[in-house]
């Protein structure tokens, strides 16, 4: 459960009954599965938080680490290597000695949902989560929100309006009375970049613009 303050789920949260009784579920169906909320991964004073929605069932569900496993975390974590983002040794595995440069992974949604679509009440609930993670990060200066649905979530926790900040890819919005910028692409799942909607280049455009913002800012440890 949650102490009200933390940026990760307990690994028995029972928050959201239709999630909590999925994951039980598939601890009977995949025991060797991580099976849990799935934590931040990266460094608390990191520059860059990228929002993804939610683990997939062989992705982070899996392996315990946000977007590895499965075909997003191919495009993302190689991204994140072109720009200098990691140490360059993703593996599709949570022991793999992947590390982040600047850069934090969180989802919307910690648990696996249903159909891999989470309702209104389970997106809300999580929330306060992103919310608190947002505010610890004292050196944050962009947050790349994957998705109208963790954009959505991203806009609630800054307590911005969604008509003033609508989603489309390749946008940026500031956030007024802080130094973060939000910026949207469209999700790197394998639908997406199967059906051509998100091209690694269009995907990589997106870094390019966010690593301004980013090197604008005062030294960083990367670790």
């Amino acid at each position: 459960m949650s102490d009200g303050h933390a940026i990760d789920p307990a690994p028995d949260c029972a928050l959201c009954p239709r999630l909590a009784k999925f994951r039980a579920e598939n601890k009977s169906a995949y025991p060797e599965y991580f099976n849990a909320p799935a934590p931040s991964f990266g460094p608390r004073n990191a520059a860059l938080l990228i929002v993804g929605l939610a683990p997939g069932l062989h992705g982070a569900n899996r392996t315990g680490r946000a977007f590895t496993g499965d075909a997003s975390g191919d495009l993302l974590y190689a991204t994140l290597a072109k720009f200098g983002l990691s140490n360059n040794r993703y593996a599709s595995a949570a022991n793999d000695g992947l590390r982040l440069k600047q850069t934090a992974i969180t989802n919307a949604v910690r648990c696996l949902p249903p159909g891999n679509k989470p309702n209104g009440e389970e997106i809300r609930t999580c929330r306060p989560f992103l919310t608190n993670q947002i505010k610890r990060m004292k050196n944050l200066r962009a947050i790349l929100c994957l998705g109208r649905i963790a954009h959505a979530s991203t806009v609630a926790a800054l307590d911005i309006k969604q008509k003033d900040a609508p989603f489309s890819h390749g946008a940026r919005h500031p956030v007024l009375a802080t130094q973060i910028m939000l910026f949207d692409s469209y999700h790197c799942s394998r639908y997406n970049t199967n059906t051509g909607r998100l091209t690694a280049r269009m995907f990589e455009n997106v870094f390019a613009t966010m690593k301004t913002c980013i090197e604008i800012a005062p030294a960083i440890a990367a670790e």
